[in-house]
């Protein structure tokens, strides 16, 4: 018992911030708001609601969609008065099971001749005020204690958070001052004791199940049992797992003050999280990727300090091997090129209404990082062909012309897009170089290069980068980005912060000391990660959509 009431203490500690009141101040309230209920704040949501059979809170999808798309509603009623939601209930639960949440939140429901929005996204800096207008509309609600399951009505979920009533983050709550953690008994409530072929836990109806106590967090796209696959969604701490001291409260509070604002959440949905694979395969052969936390700060951090300080800054972001490099470099292309500044006045500005940068140019050596920025790229955006190869000068320039955003090239080609660069001085970039065959070492990284044909003692990388960039005029029309996991000191003078006592320090850090810590907690339930520890090499678990 005193462990229920522990972990309802934590319950209660992240609905009173989202929702402004918790549960118990409620109970002798029935009918009024919570004092602080705002347009900040999440809605109060009620078990009773839930409607286990489509997984979904049934009082706010349907108070959504009357309360924004009326006319669309109408032409249902009109065609079908008497079983109009039924209908709209049954399309929904046939294109979830075949498409996912990711893919209804983003394209909406098509119904006869009606079309519903089932979520509208963030603005941008330049949106209209009737954009804003629509994301304010949507209803972000957190429900305690769902009982999920029709085939045993007394299993809860301590916690669901929805949007417009579509579940996206379901989360099993545990107090370590109780002997019950995340790490160990969060995940076996999700391996052991969940009911998986209940369609709230179906793979593709939420974003991500996390477990979480008073110090960790860790998160799965795919449950599927025993085999489930957990990682960290944890900040890091001393370059090294878990989550630093927070004097304001619990070491985990970042994830209902952070990452679970609407914004933040809405922002993830629009231009983070996407299901991997083709729609014509089931939807439980696909891969749905959610971001890890330093993926997500590392990201957002750019986006911030671009629109501060504008063009023509360099950012070292020094992140191991482990950390799935190519999916962060992805989702900062995209997100670079809807960049906005943040006054008029910074240098590169265009006005506030305008992003930024003009394009996006990748440097790489990794052939396979082109189709994954493709597809990646094709799975966020409306406008299509967006990205596109340059090897050369006339090549930029006409990639440009023909309105391409991302343009990729290689290591070698480098030299030819700086000149292009300067010569095109009306123009803004974002240069992300990927560096990623010496953040390998020793022996290791001699078999890589003769694996791939390479001599030896061919000329490291990150020099010819440096050298390209010294021999090059370097106008200040292009913000540069390295990716790298072992910088050297002349890739820290170059693309570093320098500090007060002269030294050098990435932008953003994700250790090869993490990386290691929090694979080795992973290779206790995952032996895959083994091949982590022993190996010095990117892995992946592609079939549970993590990186």
């Amino acid at each position: 018992m005193v462990s229920q009431t522990n972990e309802q203490a934590l319950e209660s500690a992240i609905e009173k911030h989202l929702t402004g009141a918790r549960l118990e101040e409620l109970a002798n309230k029935v009918g009024e708001k919570p004092a602080g209920f705002g347009a900040h704040y999440y809605h109060k949501g009620h078990a009773a609601d839930f409607n286990a059979q489509y997984a979904i809170d049934s009082h706010h999808f349907w108070s959504f969609l009357k309360q924004t798309q009326e006319k669309e509603l109408d032409k249902l009623k009109r065609n079908s008065p008497n079983d109009w939601q039924r209908k709209i209930l049954e399309r929904f639960d046939r294109m979830i099971k075949k498409y996912g949440v990711v893919h209804l939140l983003k394209k909406g429901l098509a119904v006869d001749d009606a079309h519903l929005h089932l979520m509208y996204p963030a603005p941008l800096a330049s949106s209209s005020d009737s954009v804003k207008k629509n994301f304010a509309s949507n209803i972000f609600s957190c429900t305690r204690q769902v009982r999920y399951s029709l085939a045993n009505p007394l299993q809860e979920i301590d916690m669901v958070l929805f949007v417009n009533g579509l579940a996206l983050v379901t989360l099993e709550l545990k107090n370590p001052w109780t002997g019950q953690t995340a790490r160990y008994h969060g995940q076996k409530q999700y391996r052991e004791d969940r009911d998986i072929t209940q369609p709230l836990l179906n793979f593709g109806r939420c974003l991500v199940h996390m477990a979480v106590d008073t110090d960790e967090v860790y998160m799965t796209t795919k449950l599927t049992g025993k085999e489930t696959f957990f990682l960290p969604f944890n900040k890091g701490h001393h370059h090294g797992k878990g989550n630093p001291a927070n004097p304001d409260g619990h070491k985990t509070a970042y994830l209902w003050q952070e990452v679970f604002s609407k914004e933040n959440l809405a922002n993830i949905v629009q231009h983070f999280v996407r299901l991997d694979g083709s729609s014509k395969d089931p939807i439980n052969k696909r891969t749905l990727f959610f971001p890890r936390y330093h993926q997500l700060h590392v990201v957002r951090s750019l986006i911030a300090d671009v629109a501060i300080n504008g063009v023509g800054q360099t950012y070292l972001i020094q992140h191991s091997a482990g950390s799935g490099k190519s999916n962060s470099i992805a989702w900062a292309a995209y997100q670079l090129i809807e960049a906005y500044p943040a006054s008029a006045d910074i240098p590169g500005a265009k006005g506030l209404d305008q992003p930024l940068f003009d394009s996006v140019i990748v440097v790489t050596d990794r052939r396979l990082l082109d189709k994954q920025l493709r597809d990646n790229i094709k799975d966020f955006s409306e406008v299509k062909n967006i990205v596109a190869p340059a090897h050369k000068s006339s090549e930029l320039k006409s990639a440009l012309e023909n309105g391409k955003k991302i343009i990729i090239t290689t290591i070698q080609k480098f030299p030819f897009i700086i000149e292009g660069i300067s010569d095109l001085s009306d123009k803004r970039f974002a240069v992300i170089i990927d560096e990623a065959h010496s953040s390998q070492s020793g022996s290791a990284h001699d078999n890589m290069n003769r694996a791939m044909g390479k001599d030896e003692d061919e000329e490291d990388v990150q020099d010819k980068i440096l050298d390209a960039m010294r021999s090059r005029k370097m106008r200040g029309n292009a913000s540069y980005l390295a990716f790298t996991a072992t910088p050297k000191s002349t890739t820290l003078e170059k693309f570093g912060q320098q500090q007060s006592d002269g030294s050098f320090v990435p932008f953003h850090l994700y250790s090869m000391k993490q990386a290691i810590e929090e694979a080795r907690i992973q290779a206790i339930n995952a032996t895959p990660c083994d091949l982590f520890i022993s190996t010095p090499v990117i892995w992946q678990n592609t079939s549970h959509g993590v990186l």
